[in-house]
């Protein structure tokens, strides 16, 4: 028996390509991406009944790469997304019964302000074909790992930083001051987005 998950809304917050909540889409769930340049989370007054929130702020500002004799780091720009996407959780879950929510950020300065997160991985850990340490907070359940191994060209790749990146959306709107690289590199690896999803029904 199909299950009908019409009214159960999903928000994703700084969802970029909705690659995260792809499976629940997909699953029939209404799935909301709240991302520039249509939606901006620092002004978002988010519906009654919220079922579950997927958040992914920027990473910009927190990244370990980011190199800070030319562009110093923001924590007030950066943390503004953060505290935009904990104040939706809140209201969601003070005013409905929300059943889950999970902020990802890639591990890095970001642990300073949240302490470390219950749940940490890489994508090889659930079937994706590269590394990218990311840091997951929130209340969900685990999603249950499936890895895999890289093969020497794969890690060599890794090494230099040139992995294949994953194709757009045809339907991708690119905001302002975002290249598509950078875009397709920040996308939810599938092998993970599956997996969340069939550990949060």
């Amino acid at each position: 028996m199909v299950s009908d998950n019409s009214k159960k809304i999903i928000l994703d917050l700084c969802g970029g390509t909705g690659s995260w909540s792809k499976p629940y889409k997909d699953a029939g769930y209404d799935v909301r991406v709240i991302t520039l340049p249509e939606h901006d989370v620092l002004n978002y007054e988010p519906p009654q009944n919220v079922y579950g929130i997927l958040a992914a702020p920027t990473c910009t500002m927190f990244s370990l790469a980011r190199t800070t004799a030319k562009t110093p780091r923001d924590f007030d720009e950066g943390m503004a997304l953060v505290e935009a996407c904990l104040q939706i959780i809140w209201q969601c879950r003070k005013h409905g019964k929300l059943q889950f929510w999970a902020l990802e950020n890639p591990m890095g300065l970001l642990r300073q302000f949240l302490g470390r997160p219950p749940h940490t991985f890489n994508p090889i850990d659930y079937g994706d074909r590269h590394t990218k340490r990311t840091d997951l907070w929130g209340f969900y359940n685990v999603p249950k790992k499936k890895p895999v191994e890289l093969t020497e060209e794969e890690l060599a790749r890794m090494s230099i930083n040139n992995r294949e990146l994953p194709e757009l959306p045809a339907d991708y709107i690119l905001p302002a001051n975002f290249t598509r690289q950078a875009a397709r590199r920040s996308m939810t690896p599938q092998g993970f987005a599956e997996a969340f999803y069939k550990a949060n029904k």
